[in-house]
């Protein structure tokens, strides 16, 4: 079983109303749900960080030349196709 912990924030007074009146859930629960969504983003966040570190460490990268080159031939793709 889960063991739950409670905190306390401090909102403007229209939050919660609004909250009320679009969540098919209480404050708290919507509240709840906001934090174990950032939890589980800034894992993803840290797992996306490490991976990269460990692709550097192997010396899987790509030149920044090379990189750069790529993302300059998507611009003008993207520019000529805004442009046409």
């Amino acid at each position: 079983m889960t063991t739950l912990a409670k905190i306390a924030v401090e909102l403007d007074t229209g939050t919660p109303a609004m909250v009320e009146q679009i969540a098919t859930c209480s404050v708290a629960a919507l509240s709840a749900e906001a934090v174990r969504q950032v939890k589980e983003s800034e894992a993803d966040y840290r797992a996306f960080l490490h991976a990269g570190i460990e692709a550097i460490k192997r010396g899987d990268v790509a030149p920044n030349a090379e990189v750069m080159a790529e993302l300059d031939a998507m611009i003008e793709q993207h520019q000529q196709r805004c442009r046409s």
